[in-house]
């Protein structure tokens, strides 16, 4: 039986392209407490290695013998929790949306235990959607920012990426984050709905002590409870979910474009009219 302290398994994450590999390691700092520790220098971008990394420790949590508890995710490094995706292997792997990224953001948001990210620095786009698909979260107070910023890089968020803070977020926060790519550190990120609490382990072990959170998952039906509540964003999360949001995409882009064709043609009407 494992102790308290005591690592339980390290998967490795292998290199890719420039990323140069590391580790996901298990430890036990509280009894059913699994603390899920990501670290692949230089700020745990998701990616394909990454993100299997993760899944596998998920499955080793589930089904390696280990008593149902609680999982906190958290970084090794003490920067970031996580900063989102590598665009160029994102956009470049075949499959990698619906059958990497959704699905680790799926396993978190339907887990049969209780799960808590726990931010020791910057969670920015996908770090924060991963963060965000966890059931609680745990903010450090004077480092790092939590933050949705592809409006900033001009990239539009997927229904799967966006649905999960519709859900969870108070309207005005949603808004601010994604309108105006809004940098929320921890103090603020409580006011603001986006963490339950500033602080680091100790109070991540607090939150779970005071909601008897290890108790949870014992009757089973957890991640069945968790599926229902966030149907929405599940059903995003699945291939054919994917497959159907990108049509939809398609047909917006398109409606988009003539809709700008037809107003550059009636722009010299317009111009006529207000006499420019």
């Amino acid at each position: 039986m494992a102790s308290p302290g005591e690592t339980l398994f390290t998967i490795p994450i292998p290199p890719l392209n420039q990323h140069p590999g590391g580790a996901v390691t298990v430890t036990l700092p509280a009894p059913q407490v699994y603390l899920l520790t990501i670290t692949s220098p230089p700020d745990n971008r998701l990616t394909t290695a990454s993100c299997t990394a993760i899944l596998d420790a998920l499955d080793l949590i589930e089904f390696g013998g280990y008593t149902p508890g609680v999982v906190i995710t958290t970084s090794g490094l003490p920067k970031f929790f996580s900063n989102g995706l590598d665009l160029e292997h994102a956009l470049g792997t075949e499959g990698f949306l619906p059958g990497v990224l959704y699905r680790l953001f799926n396993r978190f948001l339907t887990y049969p235990m209780p799960t808590v990210a726990l931010l020791p620095g910057h969670a920015f786009a996908g770090g924060l959607m991963l963060a965000m698909h966890h059931d609680y979260r745990v903010m450090n107070p004077s480092r790092g920012f939590a933050c949705v910023n592809e409006l900033e890089f001009g990239v539009p968020l997927k229904a799967a990426m966006s649905s999960i803070f519709r859900l969870k977020l108070p309207p005005q926060t949603y808004r601010d984050l994604v309108l105006e790519a809004k940098r929320f550190p921890g103090e603020e990120g409580v006011k603001a709905g986006l963490v339950d609490r500033a602080g680091g382990l100790g109070e991540a072990l607090e939150l779970i002590k005071e909601r008897k959170l290890t108790d949870k998952a014992k009757t089973g039906i957890y991640g069945l409870l968790k599926a229902e509540m966030y149907r929405e964003s599940v059903g995003f999360l699945t291939q054919a979910g994917y497959d159907k949001e990108e049509e939809k995409d398609r047909k917006l882009i398109e409606g988009e474009d003539r809709r700008k064709e037809e107003a550059e043609g009636r722009l010299g009407s317009i111009k006529e009219k207000a006499k420019l």
